[in-house]
């Protein structure tokens, strides 16, 4: 039986997201600076110390917008894989493409969500609806790549060739994701992750601009390269490129 949501409490959620609307909206039209307490309360009517009635405080406020970024990105990501047919690969391509599509479309969100250091605050608490929705976009990912790995084992390098640093650091995050993937596939796992967000970045800072006006035949260059890697058969998405060109 379905649990009856009290009105109050339709209304309370319906604020929460009236504030995180207006939050969104600042960081869009004017920059992360523009995001503070008060100019929030100035666009939903509110007073300062109203809000935090509903957000106990600017970084709570953050954390609650920062997940629901990654939230939306997650869902994207998740739809692509599920509406492809085919091989793992071929889903964990659709899903790269997919992140890149909601990047190009929110370059105010992904700079939020992606461009800025890891808040001390995640990494003291684990718990909160930031860090968790980071950890379940993570995982999106990890688990579409090990599926890939569990089908078809990709070329990996061995263990005795690699520093031993680095070794030992794949070792942990191994044990971290609960074996998921040796340390080892793990080495090749980063390296995509690497590549395509490092990509990205570059790609909604603008930091290539100076040389490219149209960057999706190189993001495709570095999917060609992943799934080099991964032993993926490489498909173009000739679909986007047709409808572009044509409009």
């Amino acid at each position: 039986m379905a649990t009856q949501v009290s009105r109050r409490e339709r209304l309370r959620q319906a604020t929460l997201a009236e504030i995180r609307e207006a939050a969104r909206n600042l960081l869009i039209y004017k920059g992360t600076a523009a995001v503070t307490i008060n100019a929030i309360a100035r666009e939903v009517g509110m007073s300062g110390p109203a809000v935090y009635r509903y957000y106990e405080s600017h970084d709570d406020l953050v954390s609650a917008l920062t997940a629901e970024f990654y939230e939306e990105l997650t869902a994207a990501m998740k739809a692509a894989g599920a509406a492809t047919s085919g091989t793992p690969g071929q889903r964990l391509i659709a899903m790269a493409r997919a992140m890149r599509t909601w990047a190009v479309r929110h370059p105010a969100e992904f700079g939020w969500v992606f461009a800025s250091p890891v808040p001390a605050v995640d990494i003291r608490n684990p718990e909160s609806s930031r860090h968790q929705a980071g950890v379940a976009f993570g995982k999106t990912f990890l688990d579409q790549l090990v599926e890939v790995w569990e089908t078809k084992p990709f070329a990996v390098p061995a263990l005795d060739e690699l520093d031993p640093s680095l070794l030992r650091q794949l070792q942990d995050y191994s044990e971290a994701i609960d074996g998921l993937l040796p340390p080892e596939a793990v080495h090749v796992f980063l390296w995509c992750w690497i590549r395509l967000y490092g990509l990205l970045c570059m790609e909604i800072m603008n930091q290539l601009a100076f040389a490219y006006s149209d960057m999706e035949p190189v993001f495709e260059e570095c999917l060609e390269e992943i799934c080099e890697k991964l032993s993926i058969r490489y498909e173009r998405c000739i679909s986007q490129r047709r409808g572009r060109d044509a409009s």
